[in-house]
């Protein structure tokens, strides 16, 4: 029997540990492009100013190209996908990817189909998460409401940006740990136990 939470109108996913295989090395990327190891990487380069952060801006793209490439799908995504689109729930991504390397991954995973470009916010469209901006953004492209819309993601910025547009929150942590499990409405391993 589905899980009741597959009742709600509006999907909101993250996209890289979410709807495909996490291959993010986040403290090795920051490494290598030499950046503060207890900060994220978009907040590194956010404090910089845009002359300087360009170089790095670059170097991330070519990191995160190489790694759009080899996506893979996760478990249950492509068959949540299409079961939320049989049953006519509207859905959506919300990355912290840009945009070019959003279209590559869901190219290299098989999930383009599913997902429209108006459909798409990357940190290109909007403030990446935690900022709950392109939660907001496509709600009010969808004309839908919090109260109907979940935010499915991998990391706490995931959760708590849902949390702050006031929408349910999905938490899938694949290694079973839940460590974010405190900003989370539902938890599960995979996808495909939404489908069970």
């Amino acid at each position: 029997m589905p899980h009741p939470l597959l009742a709600k109108r509006y999907w909101i996913f993250d996209m890289d540990g979410t709807l495909t295989v996490a291959k993010h090395d986040f403290p090795a990327m920051r490494t290598e492009l030499g950046l503060d190891p207890n900060q994220t990487i978009l907040e590194s380069l956010a404090a910089m100013s845009p002359e300087q952060a360009a170089p790095f801006r670059a170097r991330l793209h070519e990191m995160e190209f190489a790694i759009a490439k080899q996506s893979e799908p996760a478990q249950g995504a492509i068959e949540l996908l299409k079961y939320l689109n049989v049953q006519g729930k509207t859905f959506g991504i919300l990355t912290r990817n840009s945009a070019a390397n959003t279209q590559v991954t869901l190219q290299a995973a098989g999930l383009a189909p599913f997902f429209p470009l108006e459909h798409i916010i990357s940190r290109d469209d909007a403030a990446p998460k935690p900022n709950p901006e392109g939660i907001y953004l496509l709600l009010k492209r969808w004309q839908g409401t919090q109260e109907q819309a979940v935010m499915v993601g991998d990391f706490h910025y995931d959760l708590h940006a849902g949390r702050a547009a006031q929408t349910t929150t999905l938490y899938v942590d694949p290694s079973g740990e839940f460590a974010y499990r405190a900003d989370a409405d539902v938890w599960v391993h995979t996808l495909s136990e939404l489908l069970q």
